[in-house]
This record gives C-alpha cells, sequence and structure tokens, in this order.
C-alpha cells in the first residue's frame, strides 16, 4: 500500500495544477467577454469605414487595404497599457511578409499631433498612424484602450480584444484570420 502513496500524491498535486490552471482559463476568458461587450460585434459584419489623417500627413482610408486581413489598433498616447502593446503590435508588424496583412495604429484622445509623434517615435512604429477623433472613435466603439480590432480579408470584424496584448496573443489573433 505504501508503494502506491507516491503515484497518488503526484496524481493529487497534478489533479490540482490542472483545476487551477483551468480556473484561471475560465476568468481570464470571463473578464475579457466582460469588457469586451460593448464593441463591435466579432460576428463577421462589415467593419466601419476608417478615413482619417496620418502623422505623415496624408489621408489615410482602410478601404484601399482590401481583399488584405487587417489590425486596428486604436491608442491613446498617454496609456501606459497601450505602450506595452504598441512595442508587440510593430513587432508583428516588422516580422510579417511585405503585404501580408494592414496594421494600422489610430491614436485616440490626443491633445496635440506633437504628442502622438512622440508616441510613435518612442514605440519605432513603423506601421501607418493615424491622427483620429470621436466620430471614429464612436463608430468603432472604443471605450477602453488599448482595443484592437481583427479584420478578415473583406474586412469584417473577425476578433476583438480590450487591453494589454501579449506577442503572442497578437501573433495568434493575427495568423488565425484570411
Amino acid at each position: 500500500m505504501s508503494a502506491d502513496r507516491p503515484t497518488d500524491t503526484r496524481w493529487a498535486k497534478a489533479r490540482s495544477i490542472l483545476l487551477n490552471a483551468a480556473l484561471i482559463v475560465a476568468v481570464f476568458a470571463a473578464v475579457t467577454a466582460y469588457q469586451s461587450r460593448n464593441m463591435l460585434p466579432a460576428d463577421r459584419a462589415a467593419a466601419p469605414e476608417l478615413r482619417a489623417v496620418t502623422l505623415a500627413g496624408s489621408i489615410y482610408d482602410l478601404g484601399r487595404a482590401s481583399g488584405r486581413p487587417a489590425i486596428v489598433y486604436f491608442f491613446a498616447p498617454w496609456c501606459r497599457i497601450c505602450g506595452a502593446s504598441a512595442d508587440n503590435l510593430e513587432r508583428l508588424h516588422s516580422w510579417q511578409d511585405e503585404g501580408e496583412r494592414e496594421i494600422v495604429a489610430v491614436a485616440l484622445d490626443w491633445s496635440s499631433a506633437g504628442e502622438v509623434r512622440a508616441y510613435a517615435e518612442r514605440h519605432r512604429l513603423s506601421m501607418p498612424v493615424l491622427l483620429a477623433d470621436a466620430d471614429v472613435r464612436g463608430r468603432w466603439q472604443v471605450q477602453a484602450y488599448p482595443s484592437y480590432y481583427v479584420l478578415d480579408g473583406e474586412h469584417r470584424i473577425s476578433r476583438r480584444d480590450i487591453g494589454y496584448s501579449s506577442q503572442f496573443g497578437l501573433w495568434w489573433r493575427a495568423m488565425t484570420v484570411r
């Protein structure tokens, strides 16, 4: 009987670890669902129009990138969590093949173009950075920062999320949409 005891103890520990991991995943999924409840639904409906001036001074129109999947990243330059996610977003942008998918950063709640420019330089953003306004925020139902929408090649909303996203999380969202 004593020979079975170490195996029983290991099984009990493994079961406890698995149960705790499942609980953590369930809590994370519930919090994520709650946070994104007011965002546009990820039901493959067409994404709203996105047209704004870039930091470079040109007009950007997401519709020109039709036929390619897209990630639309909404941020505020004063948001610290946005800064942590922006670095992950830039790495994803730099790792992908040219023209593979459109990645665009959209500044909201900014006080000056200089503030957004400093943010873009600090995070070495090489993707288009848009200077958007409350109209864009309302159409896209952005209520917290950062917010992400992942669009398929026809620019229908496939995924959405609010808050920090790890490098792997961004990569996974991007790679699972065509």
